[in-house]
């Protein structure tokens, strides 16, 4: 009843408040002045005396005017600090040299300590009453808000204790800190324990979160950190980095969850300047697929190194629609003076991109339009090869019929001994980049391989992140599946520094680290959700929180992933760019298999499709398909009838 009713206070319009503040005052200065006479003459025979009530009805209106002059109203009560008491004191000095000068000029017959008596008593009234509200506005919030343990009691630390102490959400119970010298010392009101005292501080206070303030570690040791935490039902959420706080993209009191990069612990390594400039600074760079994952990552580094021109080609018209309007916000923001253009349009459309080339002039591609879903092009074969091995072609003509300088294949390690369509049709496009290489020399073509990018449309840990906020099941396809994964920003850094080294022909590929296990990934998301993970049937899942099922690989997805062909990879000047020698076609040896391959596609013979891609330099095995089995068990069946 009495939140309730301190709630109804809180909520009343400003001019109200105002008005109560100020009749509270002029209770607090009645009483102030009569107490002080009290106290001094230890009588009341001063009642009866007119001047001590003149003295009185000349203070109040005055010392009224003066504390609203000095903007102790417009003060918000509940928030009030020591500017507020400072203006208070100045105030009640003010009333109290009023009364001192009054009683002198007019022979109001006051005592000469009674204004300092009443003085005091008026900033201990006055005062003390604004600070017991707000600290009952703080008491009732505190019960509102959820604990938090701040890892790191260094300088973002203690900023991140100011800011949250001020916000409605969080409230900060403990410093946690590897730092041996800063345990046991107090900051902010705040002990700082060592992370050993985790599991303590969480049975102590209460607190279900761990906030990491430490922007400045790097991912491994980021990494180290997390895995201590691993097995507590506690939530670990971040700040953001520290270069998005310098720059002014993000503030310290951002609250975020923590990022996939944190988990897998690999720091990027910075860009090359002599690199990552090279085929985009001061040149008109097209990029194909520019609304993608990969595709709008790679606008954000292009825009950054200064372009001529930077043209947006997408299909999906809200997908250009959005990147546009990010890249032009961002270009505002950093103060960079680069021409956008958007345009709607397949890759498939030869005559659009032969225009399009031309009329821009463009000198540098980064090709990135295609389909990557694996299940989703295995069951769309004849538009996933229109898409990507076709489109692929349409631009690489395209690009050197138009003159362009420079050719960029996004690639991918499905394209290795592929098992799927998407795999497959994708090593055909690296293909005719390959062969068109051979037959020219004015545009350098070259293709970049990665495996996984982390948060990327349709990846696991977005995925894994919405099944746990309805409850579960996480999904799983197989216990034992792995896959590499890279952040989107080190992805894309990688694919423009890779264009620098091209010499025509070249296939890269990104060193993605050691491969992690799904099942690990999901596991570890779920506990830094503050939850905990179980797998049906097995010890402890009594007491699990989120549900982890296993499925079953779908069309054409592998158990693991490669990214080498063979064991040739060479290093170059870059140390998380390799280049690998592979198989090539001549085009008079290519051309008529992607005839045949289109003549196929526009009959919809999947079957021979298949069987095209089969005999075609591309190692293509594809997994078996439970309807082919049933299609070929069922045309067993009638023949032996």
């Amino acid at each position: 009843m009495i939140s309730g009713g301190l709630d109804q206070i809180f909520n009343w319009p400003r001019p109200v408040k105002r008005i109560i503040l100020t009749v509270v005052d002029a209770i607090f200065i009645t009483a102030s002045f009569l107490a002080a006479m009290v106290l001094r003459l230890d009588s009341l025979h001063w009642v009866s005396a007119p001047q001590i009530w003149v003295a009185l009805a000349v203070t109040l209106p005055v010392t009224l005017l003066v504390f609203d002059r000095l903007g102790i109203y417009r003060t918000v009560v509940r928030f009030i600090g020591i500017d507020a008491l400072k203006a208070i004191g100045l105030g009640v000095v003010l009333s109290v040299l009023f009364v001192l000068t009054a009683s002198q000029f007019f022979q109001l017959l006051v005592p000469r300590s009674v204004p300092f008596i009443y003085g005091l008593l008026l900033f201990i009234l006055a005062g003390g009453a604004r600070f017991m509200v707000r600290s009952l506005f703080l008491q009732r919030r505190s019960l509102q808000k959820s604990r938090v343990i701040i890892y790191g009691a260094g300088m973002c630390g203690r900023q991140v204790l100011v800011s949250l102490q001020q916000a409605s959400d969080y409230l900060p119970v403990a410093f946690v800190d590897d730092s041996p010298e800063l345990h046991g010392a107090h900051i902010g009101g705040l002990e700082v324990y060592p992370s050993e005292a985790i599991p303590r501080l969480m049975a102590s206070t209460g607190a279900k979160t761990v906030l990491l303030a430490i922007p400045t570690a790097t991912l491994a040791q980021r990494k180290r950190i997390i895995a201590r935490m691993e097995g507590l039902p506690v939530r670990v959420q971040t700040i953001p980095d520290m270069t998005d706080i310098v720059s002014g993209r993000a503030s310290v009191s951002e609250i975020r969850q923590v990022a996939p990069e944190d988990v897998l612990g690999r720091d990027p390594v910075p860009p090359d300047p002599a690199l990552i400039g090279a085929n985009i600074t001061g040149k008109v760079v097209l990029v194909t697929g520019a609304g993608g994952s990969i595709g709008s990552e790679l606008c954000r580094q292009i825009l950054r190194q200064r372009p001529s021109q930077l043209a947006l080609l997408e299909q999906s018209e809200i997908a250009l629609y959005m990147i546009e309007r990010e890249l032009d916000a961002m270009a505002a923001k950093e103060g960079i003076d680069v021409a956008i253009t958007p345009l709607l349009g397949s890759v498939q459309h030869e005559g659009r991109m032969g225009t399009v080339l031309n009329r821009l002039g463009v000198n540098t591609i980064f090709h990135a339009a295609a389909y990557k879903h694996v299940h989703l092009v295995e069951e769309n074969v004849v538009e996933g090869l229109r898409n990507n091995t076709f489109g692929t072609l349409t631009m690489a003509r395209a690009a050197i019929q138009a003159g362009v300088d420079m050719f960029v294949l996004v690639s991918t390690d499905k394209a290795v001994r592929p098992t799927n369509i998407m795999g497959a049709s994708k090593r055909m496009a690296e293909l005719i980049c390959q062969s068109l290489a051979s037959e020219q020399s004015r545009t350098r073509f070259c293709m970049v391989r990665f495996g996984n990018v982390l948060e990327s449309s349709g990846s696991v840990v977005p995925l894994f992140r919405r099944q746990i906020a309805a409850g579960g099941p996480v999904t799983v396809t197989h216990r034992e599946v792995t896959r590499y994964f890279m952040t989107i920003p080190e992805a894309s850094q990688l694919v423009i520094q890779a264009s620098a080294l091209a010499r025509g022909g070249d296939v890269f590929v990104l060193d993605m680290g050691e491969p992690i296990k799904v099942y690990d990934l999901a596991r570890r998301i779920v506990r830094l959700s503050g939850l905990k993970p179980f797998v049906a049937g097995e010890r402890g899942a009594e007491t699990g929180d989120i549900e982890i099922v296993f499925g079953k690989l779908r069309p054409g997805e592998k158990l693991h992933e490669e990214l080498l062909v063979s064991d040739h990879a060479r290093p170059t000047r870059h140390p998380r760019i390799l280049t690998e020698p592979v198989t090539s076609m001549a085009w008079s040896e290519l051309e008529p298999v992607l005839r045949r391959l289109r003549d196929a596609c526009d009959a919809y013979d999947i079957t021979n499709i298949r069987n095209i891609l089969v005999s075609a330099p591309v190692e293509y095995k594809p997994a078996p398909r439970i309807a082919d089995l049933v299609w070929r068990l069922g045309a067993r069946s009638a023949a032996a009838e």
